[in-house]
């Protein structure tokens, strides 16, 4: 994890909110671009702590320290050219749990197992684990829905969801311990 401090001093503080700030989303993707990252979540924490997760763009391999090195450097020159107040800046892979958190992540882990938290419940439930089904196109130019095959009592079913109601959304993490022979 590539970590660098800095200390604002008087500085204004440009961004107040992630969220509410859509520039400062531009400013990372954009730095995260260049480097062959995709930014998939930026949070703000107490005591100035910016975090930024990212993944690779390049399906084929994994987030590596060098590259949150990398991205930590460019991100504290864009943010003192940007006047962005912060005191601690880390950068970090999403880890095993990745969340899901736009329509190119649900295709890009269609087949995998994930958890998914929709805003409003659907027969009483909010909570539903399954795998990944990519989102289909709609033909009448409305926001594709998400498909999830749950498994329960009456076998398996296809959960159609917006990308809209999903309020939290992760991966199930798979973890192999077991080493392959030679």
């Amino acid at each position: 994890m590539g970590s660098i401090r800095r200390t604002s001093g008087n500085s204004r503080t440009l961004f107040n909110d992630v969220l509410a700030n859509p520039q400062l989303q531009a400013l990372v993707e954009q730095s995260a671009q260049a480097l062959g990252l995709d930014v998939v979540e930026i949070e703000r924490s107490t005591h100035g702590l910016l975090r930024v997760f990212v993944d690779r763009v390049d399906e084929s391999s994994f987030v590596t320290v060098e590259d949150c090195e990398r991205l930590s450097r460019q991100l504290s020159q864009t943010f003192f050219v940007e006047n962005v107040d912060y005191e601690r800046l880390e950068v970090s892979s999403p880890g095993l749990d990745r969340p899901l958190k736009k329509l190119a992540d649900y295709v890009r882990f269609a087949g995998q197992e994930a958890t998914v938290k929709l805003r409003v419940a659907v027969a009483g439930q909010r909570v539903f684990s399954g795998i990944v089904v990519a989102p289909e196109s709609q033909e009448d130019g409305a926001e594709p829905r998400i498909g999830l095959q749950v498994e329960g009592a009456r076998g398996i079913s296809l959960l159609r969801f917006k990308l809209d109601e999903v309020e939290r959304a992760r991966l199930v993490p798979k973890i192999d311990f077991k080493r392959k022979a030679r």
